[in-house]
């Protein structure tokens, strides 16, 4: 009797998201999945989606402003920067729009895109930075073009593909690469000023560097596939710190809060939390799926999204859930993947014969691997459900 009232509360806590259901204030329909973390700008949102599109909507409505077709899936997170938004695609592509038009301003072709594998997800986003963008392609080349004109100005070549978005910080750019290493850059000139070679691991031994790193107060933080996070001299590139995760590859980008650092993992089915200069483990949250995207902090909260078509909102103390939201996609499909007591079902193998097949099932449960975007109470958010979500932020204890 007692084991059955307690699976039914974790049915009724974990599984079921009635009052965030609720909350939905709008969600907006793309033609597939939504990758591509939303950035606002006045009263709009622009992201990018699956179905080869990049969007502008209205964040009050939901509605649409207008539609940009390119000739492949919009991984990339769109940047900013005076009249223009930036984007990349997966036809090899960097465009510079007009933001309230949706008008092409220029693009720029790299020597093509490709994808490194089932789980290489997201493209290289664009940064700028005073008049220049900086952005990274499955060509392995990273590269510095004049905002105004897309014209070049350098590029640096690596010996792997570059999906990782570039972080600028005192004068340098720091970019990871899927051939192992972690650049440090002039970001003038694109020279390097050092490289930082990663351990590797026994069936992963290039250490694969997926996504951003976290450049904070002297230090650049980052993954990798070679299950390590690693805490570097942002001047020099030496070691400070790392720690490796057993069970699996560390892809999402850290984020710091009151000089912790917190991030998920892939195959670990975890998020931790740690101490930023020592590496110390403060708490360590079982989840029942990976995280890819990095969290956000609002009104004391960390907020992040999972692969079961969950975003959690967790006490940056002790990992506790505060706040939860699940998809529809995730209620509707959830026993095509998990059992009663959050398992994976009998069957279900997540890296069994058929890999594909099973990764789409876990995407039929509106897979979030968006950074979730927080203003004014509102949270906005991508799903592989192919929506884009906004959802009132109200206290939902569970």
């Amino acid at each position: 009797m007692l084991n059955t009232f307690l699976t039914l509360i974790y049915l009724a806590c974990t599984h079921f998201s009635t009052t965030s259901q609720e909350n939905i204030l709008w969600k907006f329909e793309t033609g597939n999945r939504v990758y591509s973390t939303p950035v606002i700008d006045g009263d709009n949102l622009f992201f990018g989606s699956g179905d080869h599109h990049f969007y502008s909507i209205h964040k009050e409505t939901g509605e649409k402003s207008w539609d940009f077709k390119t000739n492949g899936p919009v991984h990339s997170s769109p940047a900013i920067s005076d009249s223009l938004v930036f984007f990349g695609s997966a036809d090899g592509n960097l465009y510079a729009l007009n933001k309230e038009l949706g008008t092409l301003k220029w693009k720029f072709s790299s020597k093509g895109e490709k994808m490194y594998g089932l789980w290489d997800y997201y493209l290289s986003s664009p940064v700028i930075q005073e008049g220049v963008v900086f952005w990274g392609s499955g060509d392995g080349s990273l590269y510095a073009l004049e905002a105004d004109s897309g014209k070049l100005k350098w590029k640096f070549q690596s010996s792997g593909i570059i999906h990782a978005t570039p972080v600028l910080e005192d004068g340098l750019v720091y970019i990871g690469s899927f051939d192992g290493n972690f650049y440090a850059l002039n970001k003038n000139t694109g020279e390097l000023v050092w490289k930082f070679n990663t351990v590797g691991a026994a069936y992963f031994p290039k250490g694969e560097v997926q996504k951003a790193a976290l450049v904070k107060d002297g230090t650049v933080y980052f993954g990798s596939r070679d299950y390590n996070i690693y805490a570097l001299d942002a001047k020099t590139g030496s070691g400070k710190w790392n720690y490796r995760e057993p069970r699996g590859w560390i892809i999402a980008t850290p984020m710091i809060y009151k000089d912790k650092i917190y991030f998920g993992t892939s195959d670990a089915h975890a998020f931790y939390c740690m101490d930023k200069n020592s590496g110390k483990i403060i708490w360590k949250k079982q989840l029942n799926m990976r995280v890819y995207g990095a969290a956000t902090e609002y009104q004391g909260l960390i907020y992040f999204g999972t692969f079961d078509g969950k975003l959690l909102g967790v006490d940056p103390l002790t990992g506790e859930t505060n706040w939860h939201f699940q998809t529809k996609a995730s209620q509707e499909n959830y026993s095509s993947v998990f059992n009663s007591n959050g398992e994976f079902r009998d069957g279900f193998e997540l890296y069994g014969k058929d890999t594909k097949k099973n990764e789409a099932l876990i995407h039929s449960l509106g897979s979030v691997l968006t950074t979730p975007v927080i203003e004014d109470g509102v949270i906005y958010f991508g799903s592989s459900d192919g929506f884009l979500y906004a959802v009132k932020l109200e206290p939902n204890v569970q």
